[in-house]
């Protein structure tokens, strides 16, 4: 029943609409043809004036002859146009039925003086007193009601018609009152005939409301026609009354339901009530042009419908119903039509100072407040999510749809199109019943029926997504955004519901990927399609969907493939997007080499992550680091013909930084096994281990140091994940160097392995190795982090070599500081430094490098502090002498070699000059 009220209560509020169509129609109609009578009537006396004049000038020439040539006879007057050329010509914007050049447009006037607000406080603080008259002629009306049943003096039949003949008296009162004096602003009488009016018109509405809610003396659809018919003398009353009627009708109607008070079995109706009461402020605007009419019609509208559907829980599907109505008749109306014209600025543009027109606003502010009471009402059960969410949708296919003729309004599908989004999101994290329902069902009872909740969701985005690319097929400028929704509606709704419900708990993962997978068809013939409408030269939209087919296969791939499958799948998806690029030249396919790159690398860092890489088995391991590592060099081969032209900078940047920091892991990783196999233990605390830990985190950061040089939005929070990489790094070398340290303690620090080939390069020389490859590989270094690295290279480099001569000396069990050192060990130090100060002389001037040549004088200075105050009391007999005469010989040696050097630099400096 209550079913059949909504779909009766929805025809009665199409007549309405329909009647103020016609009226404005017809009323147009009759304005334009009485204009054109008017400028006929003017030409056809023009014309017939004419030749009584030439006839009154031509007698006295004739009578008199006169001496000078006769003038040239003025040629014959043009007869009257027809109506339809003065109609035609009026069309066009012509001033007269001979013009064809049209007037240049004039600059929109702007506005000047106090705003609506400003203006309306005005008027209240000067004409208060007729607000508070037709307060209380309305409220008379109403009480009138309810005293006669307080006090039981009339039968209701009687108290209902008093209410309708009071309302009756005051219309006449008012309308006698305008037709006999006048409703100027100038007048005495001003505003009166709008006061008893208006306070008529809410009378009305309150018996109406009384006979069915009150006393039950009609049924809800006779309720319905009176407050039909009431609304429609409120319309032709505000055609010839001013803005006050409609303000005391609009408001007094929405208030008589709340005055009159009672109870009803179906509340339901006042939906009906109201929506009836919102087309009736919206139609005197769209006939007079008040706007603040609309926008309080609506405002009063909506918080009606909010606190009926407080006060009564069990009306949410009619509620649903009636904010979409509300919605629709907002668009609708002010347009006059079953398909809007809105044109001008789309609301976006309002922070480019581009004022949309204030229907476009209205349309706006509606399907906004609606979006959000729709999304809010999801919750309410089983059937109220759905009916929320097919509101949704046909909000979204309706402004899709509309915006072909009205380009205002295409930004506006953003906000149904977002609501079906959250209304799933929301009831998914919520796991309201719904979701619970749908989880339950079939993992309690696998034999039951296959549950299409999820399909039926997934079905709605399709739907969508065909209406956008719909839509993008029709061109405009905004074409482009058009095919970019369609490639993420139906996808990106998909990953909504998967994060939030997880379907796969209920049906499985193999038929959840299957609709990942029907998806990815989808976007693939829509590729398919827009490539060939757009040809070789157009690839913008085609790329759209391509990049959703990708992204749809990985998805499907996420749910059905172990962990290193998943990622050797995201790879082998990474070198498709590549090859696409490199045959179709697809300059958008960056962006998912790119979003590939990124989620390649938090797989292989964080999820499954370095933990999962030392525990499971080598195969494994080799699938999804090798995989990830292979598909960076194939993709940086396979846009290498797009460097050569001068783009894909930034995929290419990607790639390379990739594939260095994915190599490096793989290369750490295989080390680590390859220790720990040897050593049979779990070392994951120990030197080595954290030394290898920090290679690991320094690659990291340097990757994201060299992509610092792309785009620079991303500049910022590159530099910061670079600031946390090395941070974690530098962590991992404390430990290293401190906690777990051979030379400091016994705590996971014995050495093992042979003199040189040892756990200590993977300690301390792999770090200072993988500083020294970014220092030669990054060019875009700043001259301070140079700096820090090469300093900090160097001094694991020290600190390895020094680790290696005590190993050498006092084996694994002597190498804490504690137990000195011998003569032997001293010497070796010395000689050491020597050798490490003199290769790097040797290379500075290989690489005609001062940073170089200053980096080998702090080497040699160390080698000759330590001989003067350590190794002269340290050593003693032949062994001191060697050291002191090593130690002149090499820097004798280092000092011509030096000269030498800044000879050659000063010569080839000459030469240049």
């Amino acid at each position: 029943m209550e079913g059949l009220l909504v779909l009766i209560g929805g025809i009665v509020v199409a007549i309405p609409i329909a009647v103020i169509y016609l009226l404005i129609s017809h009323s147009g109609v009759k304005s334009r043809l009485a204009e054109v009578e008017k400028e006929l009537t003017a030409l056809r006396l023009r014309s017939s004036s004419e030749p009584s004049e030439t006839a009154e000038t031509a007698a006295p020439q004739a009578s008199t002859p006169s001496p000078q040539p006769a003038e040239p006879a003025k040629p014959a007057a043009t007869p009257p146009p027809p109506a339809a050329a003065v109609i035609a010509a009026r069309a066009a914007g012509q001033t007269n039925a001979q013009t064809s050049t049209p007037a240049a447009p004039r600059p929109r006037p702007q506005p000047e003086g106090p705003d609506w607000t400003q203006r309306l406080s005005a008027w209240l603080v000067e004409n208060w007193f007729y607000a508070v008259s037709a307060v209380s002629l309305a409220l008379a009306g109403l009480f009138l009601v309810q005293y006669g049943m307080e006090n039981g003096l009339l039968p209701p039949t009687a108290r209902v018609v008093a209410a309708l003949a009071f309302g009756v008296v005051l219309i006449g009162a008012g309308e006698y009152i305008r037709r006999r004096f006048g409703d100027g602003e100038d007048t005495t009488t001003a505003y009166l005939p709008s006061v008893f009016s208006g306070a008529g018109i809410v009378s009305l509405f309150g018996g109406v409301l009384s006979a069915r809610l009150l006393y039950e003396l009609i049924g809800p659809e006779t309720a319905l026609i009176g407050m039909v018919l009431v609304a429609l003398v409120a319309l032709v009353l505000g055609w010839f009354y001013g803005p006050l009627l409609a303000a005391v009708g609009v408001i007094g109607a929405f208030a008589a339901p709340f005055v009159v008070g009672g109870s009803s079995d179906n509340p339901t109706i006042f939906y009906g009530y109201f929506a009836i009461i919102a087309a009736l402020g919206l139609g005197i605007d769209t006939l007079k042009r008040w706007a603040w009419v609309s926008v309080l019609s609506l405002v009063l509208g909506y918080v009606a419908g909010w606190l009926l559907v407080v006060g009564a829980d069990d009306t949410i599907a009619a509620f649903v119903a009636y904010v979409f109505a509300l919605a629709l008749m907002a668009v609708l109306i002010p347009a006059r039509s079953l398909m809007p014209d809105h044109s001008g600025a789309m609301v976006h543009q309002l922070a480019k100072r581009e004022r949309p027109i204030f229907p476009t606003l209205l349309a706006t502010g509606a399907l906004g407040v609606t979006v959000i009471s729709l999304v809010m009402t999801a919750h309410g059960g089983v059937a109220e999510f759905w009916v929320s969410v097919l509101a949704l949708s046909v909000l979204a296919g309706a402004w899709t749809c509309w915006s072909v003729r009205a380009p205002a309004l295409q930004d506006q599908t953003l906000l149904p199109v977002a609501g079906l989004g959250a209304a799933v999101v929301l009831v998914g994290l919520d796991r309201a019943s719904i979701v619970t329902d749908y989880l339950n069902t079939y993992v309690d009872a696998p034999e039951a029926k296959f549950p299409l909740t999820v399909t039926a969701l997934v079905g709605i985005g399709v739907v969508l997504s065909l209406l956008t690319a719909w839509r993008s097929l029709r061109g405009g400028a905004f074409a482009p955004l058009w095919a970019l929704a369609a490639a993420v509606i139906a996808p990106g709704l998909a990953v909504l519901i998967e994060v939030t419900w997880q379907p796969a708990t209920a049906i499985g993962a193999y038929p959840w990927a299957l609709h990942a997978a029907g998806l990815a068809a989808l976007m693939s013939v829509m590729a398919e399609r827009f490539a060939r409408v757009d040809g070789p030269d157009q690839r913008l939209r085609t790329a759209f969907f391509v990049l959703s087919a990708l992204s749809c296969i990985t998805f499907a791939l996420v749910l059905i493939l172990s962990l290193a499958a998943l990622t050797a799948a995201i790879a082998v998806t990474v070198v498709v997007a590549a090859w696409l690029d490199r045959k179709f030249d697809l300059p958008q396919m960056a962006w998912f080499v790119a979003a590939g790159v990124v989620t390649l690398g938090y797989r292989l860092v964080a999820d499954p992550g370095m933990i999962w890489a030392i525990d499971t088995g080598l195969a494994e391991m080799l699938l999804a680091y090798g995989s990830a590592f292979a598909a960076m060099v194939a993709g940086l081969w396979l846009l290498r013909p797009r460097v050569a032209q001068g783009r894909r900078d930034e995929a290419m940047l990607m790639l390379d930084s990739a594939a260095w920091s994915f190599g490096g892991i793989l290369v750490t990783l295989l080390v680590y096994r390859a220790i720990s196999y040897v050593l049979d233990e779990d070392s994951v605390g120990s030197h080595w281990a954290m030394g290898l830990f920090a290679t690991i985190w320094f690659g990291l950061a340097l990757a994201q140091v060299q992509r610092m040089a792309g785009r620079p939005l991303l500049r910022w929070l590159r530099a910061g994940l670079a600031t946390v990489f090395a941070l974690i790094g530098l962590l991992a070398l404390l430990a290293a160097t401190v906690l777990t340290s051979p030379l400091l303690s016994d705590w996971f620090a014995d050495v093992s392995g042979p003199p040189l080939i040892n756990t200590l390069a993977p300690a301390y020389l792999a770090p200072a190795l993988i500083l020294a490859l970014g220092l030669w590989r990054i060019g875009t270094l700043p001259r301070l982090l140079r700096l820090a690295m090469a300093a900090l290279s160097g001094a694991l480099g020290l600190l390895w070599l020094f680790c290696v001569i005590r190993h050498f000396w006092q084996g694994a069990e002597a190498m804490e500081l504690s137990y000195g050192m011998g003569q032997g060990e001293l010497y070796t130090y010395t000689v050491a430094l020597l050798l490490a100060g003199a290769g790097l002389f040797y290379q500075s001037m290989a690489a005609n490098s001062a940073l170089m040549r200053r980096a080998g004088l702090v080497v040699i200075g160390l080698a000759v502090a330590k001989v003067f105050l350590i190794d002269i009391s340290g050593l003693g007999g032949l062994v001191r002498v060697f050291s002191l005469l090593v130690l002149g010989l090499s820097l004798a040696g280092l000092a011509w070699l030096n000269r030498w050097a800044q000879g050659k630099t000063a010569a080839q400096e000459d030469t240049v000059d």
